[in-house]
């Protein structure tokens, strides 16, 4: 007779499919999704005791009728890929100039000061104070509102990158210098490393106000296609459905904006550590 055939074989577990999807669902911050769902509520309270005027307040309900049927129209999307091809164009245009001059300023004294001033300067000028200009220069449509979106972008990135280069620690400019290193050298492989959380701090600046300038731009200059015409349109027609759709659509790219930002910043000063 076999030992096996003594010992009694051990219980194997039932499989648990959903156990990794209890884990995630433990694992989650619930706080926010809380938050959400007491606005909604409050909102729905708000439409069905008459605490606002319905005119003036639509029902959730109104919101997501509206959505559908912007969708199947398609026009409610075209807008959206209109308003994020001008915020995309104007944030690529305005942070790659940013990153050049600031990294020129950062790395260069003599640069900074006869250029830095200016540069102070521009980024004290409230940022709809070139609205007006920039209308002139290039008019209000398309060309107008991605160079405003530009300068927006533009802001954040040239300072940050300027202070970020031009604050590396003097011991590892003596380090560099010690161990011969080339100009170029210096900057790639000491500079730009030490003032990479600066940099990302300036591009993610970048991000916001450039998404901002995109909401300002298609409100005050010329109405064309985009989330920001259809706030106009909801405007002028008293479409209070129409409006919240847009508002709301508006601060959801800006939310998810903001976590890619955080994140793919996380992951980049995570790779820069090792």
């Amino acid at each position: 007779m076999s030992v096996d055939s003594i010992i009694p074989p051990r219980a194997v577990p039932a499989p648990r499919p959903f156990a990794a999807l209890g884990r995630w669902l433990r694992g989650l911050d619930w706080r926010p999704v809380a938050s959400f769902a007491a606005i909604i509520a409050i909102w729905f309270a708000a439409h069905e005791f008459n605490w606002v005027r319905a005119k003036f307040l639509p029902s959730p309900v109104d919101v997501v009728n509206r959505f559908w049927f912007e969708i199947n129209s398609g026009t409610i999307l075209y807008d959206l890929a209109e308003t994020l091809r001008r915020n995309i164009i104007g944030l690529a245009i305005g942070s790659g100039i940013g990153l050049a001059l600031g990294a020129v300023l950062g790395t260069s004294r003599w640069v900074a000061r006869i250029v830095g001033p200016t540069v102070l300067a521009q980024r004290q000028t409230a940022l709809f104070a070139w609205v007006p200009l920039l209308s002139v220069w290039f008019g209000g449509a398309d060309v107008g509102k991605i160079a405003f979106i530009a300068v927006a972008a533009f802001q954040p990135v040239v300072v940050n990158t300027w202070r970020g280069l031009a604050l590396v620690p003097k011991t590892y400019r003596e380090l560099a210098e010690a161990l011969s290193f080339t100009r170029w050298d210096y900057v790639w492989l000491v500079a730009v490393p030490n003032a990479l959380p600066a940099i990302f701090t300036g591009l993610h600046g970048a991000l916001i106000y450039a998404w901002l300038a995109t909401v300002g731009s298609e409100l005050f200059l010329n109405i064309a296609p985009g989330l920001g015409g259809r706030l106009s349109e909801g405007s002028q027609l008293f479409e209070i459905d129409l409006l919240f759709l847009a508002i709301i659509l508006f601060g959801l790219v800006g939310l998810f904006y903001n976590t890619l930002a955080e994140r793919t910043e996380a992951a980049l000063l995570r790779w820069n550590k090792r």
